[in-house]
């Protein structure tokens, strides 16, 4: 009897401590990287995005004082870096913390600065960022370890379709030319095997740089002779020059496709890959 109420006690005990236990502060520079975060870390963490508006341009974005503090505040900081979230690194910087855990998206994709720095859209970084997620949750919270490693196989598995697709797409398009007004989705697009043309255009509007006369030349060229299938272009943007490109490609008859820089509201990050996906397969196929 007595070794039942101790049992039990300890049992109640043990309840009341994993039910009061705080969940692990991660904050997000970006909201698909803070969708990964949620979905390895489960009711285990709790998420703060910091880019999370699809229709507002992610190069206009300027730390307010609640972003200090959100930072300062975390346990665990996942930046893209590669030169993309600068203002992230200078609020780290500005707060240093041996206790705070940093993941660079770039450094797990092996890229710099200088290097395209959209690297949510080459197929390899998510999947290294969940399971670098899942360890760093591990070490952070060993109680949970079995829930992380759990996640982090469903989310594995709920990657396949979107490799699948892939896959398919390479089959039938690859080689095919393309171009876009940015390399928003230049990994992408590598990916996939298509031939992406116009780069010395795509770089000088990444680098807020005007393109050269030759490049925009060229550009218009590819479009007007429909020399290219599609035009990829960030929707997040709304440049003068971009927009000529659109309106260019439309009265040639070349299909448009718009991309973002961030998750839109109400998909996770496969399903925001995959959409992105069956729009340039429909595009394509015109």
């Amino acid at each position: 009897m007595r070794l039942l109420i101790v049992g039990g006690i300890l049992a109640l005990v043990m309840t009341v401590s994993a039910a009061s236990a705080a969940p692990i502060k991660v904050v997000a520079a970006e909201n698909f990287y803070g969708d990964i975060a949620r979905q390895i870390g489960g009711a285990e963490v709790a998420v703060i995005s910091i880019l999370t508006n699809p229709d507002q341009d992610p190069h206009e974005f300027e730390a307010s004082p609640s972003t200090a503090r959100a930072f300062g505040d975390a346990a665990l900081v996942i930046v893209n870096g590669a030169g993309y979230d600068s203002w992230a690194a200078k609020l780290l910087s500005a707060s240093p913390s041996p206790s705070r855990a940093v993941v660079t998206v770039a450094a797990l994709a092996h890229k710099k600065a200088g290097d395209n720095p959209h690297l949510w859209y080459d197929p390899a970084a998510a999947p290294a960022l969940a399971e670098t997620l899942a360890g760093m949750f591990a070490k952070l919270d060993p109680e949970h370890q079995a829930d992380y490693r759990r996640r982090l196989m469903t989310f594995q598995k709920s990657m396949k379709p979107l490799d699948q697709r892939i896959g398919e797409m390479r089959a039938r398009y690859s080689g095919m030319p393309v171009t876009a007004t940015e390399p928003v989705f230049g990994y992408m697009a590598a990916s996939v095997g298509l031939d992406m043309r116009n780069a010395e255009f795509q770089l000088a509007v990444m680098n807020d740089t005007e393109p050269g006369p030759g490049a925009i030349a060229a550009f218009e060229r590819d479009l007007r002779t429909r020399a290219v299938k599609v035009l990829l272009y960030n929707s997040q943007t709304s440049e003068a020059l971009t927009r000529r490109m659109q309106k260019i490609a439309t009265e040639a008859g070349v299909p448009v496709v718009g991309v973002t820089e961030t998750e839109p509201r109400g998909k996770d990050y496969q399903e925001w890959m995959l959409s992105q996906l069956d729009a340039l397969d429909r595009a394509l196929t015109r």
